[in-house]
This record gives structure tokens, sequence and C-alpha cells, in this order.
């Protein structure tokens, strides 16, 4: 039983996958709570699969590109329970699980790009080709810089109509495909360390200066 998650975005995916596809899928429906809701969907979702966490047998986790927070909750609980249940975790690029989503769905037909909201009114982006692997990316910058006509899937183009006039469903990632992927490895999995592009907020503080 593979267990997949997915904090790189406002809100919180969770999934099952018994080997043969997505029995559990849950979302936060409160944005920007990762800390308080993975636990509990986790939770949730075994009590509705009926079986409990000695009953996985692997991970899967979205590594972002992301906020450093979300992220962090996210690869953290990911690397944890690994560790105490003695399975493999398996990291993949969000921005892949959405453009995975998009070519199964039809959504797009043709090469596309998927971005995310990165704040600071820049995104997270990558370019990709009709069967949904990526050609370049991931990085963050200002969507006029990214500006395309290309399909762009994820709430980074709803949120830049002026740069992305072409966007597209899905708007975030699910936890169902990022389990569809890893079991079917449709795209590159990856170690469970973050892709934050962009140094986090908080940071060391230098050393003193000299008084004079």
């Amino acid at each position: 039983m593979l267990l997949a998650f997915d904090t790189a975005t406002p809100l919180v995916s969770v999934a099952l996958h018994d080997g043969d596809d997505v029995i559990v899928e849950l979302s936060s429906e409160r944005p920007m709570k990762h800390g308080e809701d993975l636990a509990p969907l986790i939770e949730q979702a075994l009590a509705q699969a009926g079986i409990v966490r000695q009953d996985l047998t692997a991970i899967a986790v979205g590594v972002g590109p992301g906020p450093f927070t979300g992220l962090r909750v996210g690869l953290v609980t990911a690397r944890t329970l690994a560790f105490v249940l003695e399975i493999p975790v398996y990291g993949v690029c969000t921005l892949d699980i959405l453009a995975i989503e998009a070519v199964d769905s039809g959504a797009v037909t043709g090469p596309f790009a998927a971005a995310t909201d990165a704040r600071r009114k820049e995104v997270y982006y990558a370019s990709y080709d009709a069967d949904g692997a990526r050609l370049d990316g991931p990085v963050v910058d200002k969507p006029a810089h990214l500006a395309t006509e290309l399909p762009v899937v994820g709430e980074g183009g709803a949120l830049y109509p002026e740069a992305f006039p072409t966007s597209t469903g899905p708007a975030r990632p699910h936890a169902g495909w990022l389990a569809r992927i890893v079991t079917e490895e449709r795209a590159e999995l990856l170690d469970p360390d973050p892709l934050y592009l962009r140094r986090p907020d908080a940071t060391a503080p230098g050393k003193p200066k000299p008084v004079t």
C-alpha cells in the first residue's frame, strides 16, 4: 500500500494506492495549514482504507518547488514515516504531478507548461512535451519573463492571465496522481529533498560587526 501526499501548494493532498489504483484521496479545506492538516488527513485516509501504518509499503511525496514551510512539513513527515516503518520514500517534482494529470485527463494535447504560485508576484514554472515529459525547468521568475501562448496548467496560469492567456486545469496537484506516477514510474523519481529554488526568508544572522 502506497501513501502519497503533497504539501507544495496552499492545500494539502493525501492519497492511498493499493497497487491497482487509488482507493482513497483527501484534501484539506484550509489553505496554508500544512502543519495542522497533514497528519489528521493521513490518519483519516488510513481509517477509510481500513489499514494501519504498518500496512504501508512505500511513501510518495511532492518535493516542490514550493514555499519553504509547506515543503518542510511534507518532507519531514515522509522521511520520518519511512524511517520508522523501514519503507522506501520517493520524491516527485510537484509540477510533474500537474503535467501527468493534464496529459492523461486530456486537458492538453500538445506541448504545454505548468506554473504554480511562488508568491512575491512570481511563479514556479516548467515546460513539457505532449506526453508530459519535462523539457525545461523548474525555475522561479516573474510571469512576464515566462510569458507564453502555450496552454499552462496549475494555479499560476489562472493568477496571471496577461502572461498565460491559455490557462487550463488541473489547478493544483492531486496526491492520487502522485501515487499513480510513482506506481507506474511515469516521471523522474527523486530523493525526498526539497526543490526550493529560492533561499528561505529566515536566515541565520551573520557575524556581528566590530564595535569601533
